[in-house]
């Protein structure tokens, strides 16, 4: 390598291997990471932007869900591993995308799955590649959860309808019954994750409280 080409150091790169990533590994691999537009403009075809849209185009809060997201205040990077094809992504990602709005400390990123085999690699769910996981960081990018790729409430729906194992196609609409309890599920786990943050006493002695 010549003097003019950048180095990286180890410890800022993210390998399949095994070897769990360091604090700097996530935090390049967040850098990487696109905006929910962004993604979509990179990684989807038109007819999958469609459906994306036609998905966000259901999200609603509950006046409740509003008051819980606006007391959020501690930063809250996000990364979601995802694919413009997964209707599980198709049908979920926009709520994320909605939540961000009405709380500006969680800092959305996605990333494509395919794209980003060596990250993906450390985000897997029981041994496979699912999509999507989100991964929650601190604002200094300790990893504090991953969660993924359905929720509870879509896992219930899912026996109940004897459901098979393959990726939802995203063309049939979730009912809006159905669509709000997924919703109530990944507000409880990024409201969780916004206690743990608020709570930290490493964090409690950055800020002053």
């Amino acid at each position: 390598m010549s003097p003019s080409q950048p180095t990286m150091s180890p410890r800022s790169i993210i390998s399949d291997s095994g070897s769990p990533p360091t604090q700097d590994a996530w935090q390049s691999a967040f850098n990487k990471a696109l905006s929910y537009e962004a993604f979509l403009q990179h990684h989807a075809t038109p007819e999958q932007q469609a459906k994306w849209e036609a998905s966000r185009s259901q999200i609603s809060l509950v006046p409740e869900h509003e008051k819980v997201l606006k007391e959020f205040v501690r930063k809250m990077p996000v990364m979601v591993l995802a694919g413009a094809w997964c209707g599980d992504c198709v049908s979920q990602c926009p709520i994320f995308l909605r939540f961000s709005e009405i709380a500006p400390c969680i800092d959305l990123r996605f990333l494509d799955r395919d794209a980003q085999p060596e990250i993906a690699a450390h985000l897997t769910v029981c041994g496979g590649q699912r999509v999507p996981v989100a991964l929650f960081l601190s604002e200094d990018f300790f990893p504090i959860v991953t969660h993924g790729d359905r929720t509870l409430s879509a896992y219930r729906l899912a026996m109940a309808q004897h459901a098979g194992l393959s990726c939802s196609t995203g063309i049939v609409p979730q009912s809006n019954e159905s669509l709000q309890a997924v919703v109530g599920d990944w507000l409880d786990v990024f409201e969780r994750v916004q206690l743990i943050l608020r709570l930290s006493g490493r964090l409690r002695k950055i800020h002053g409280d």
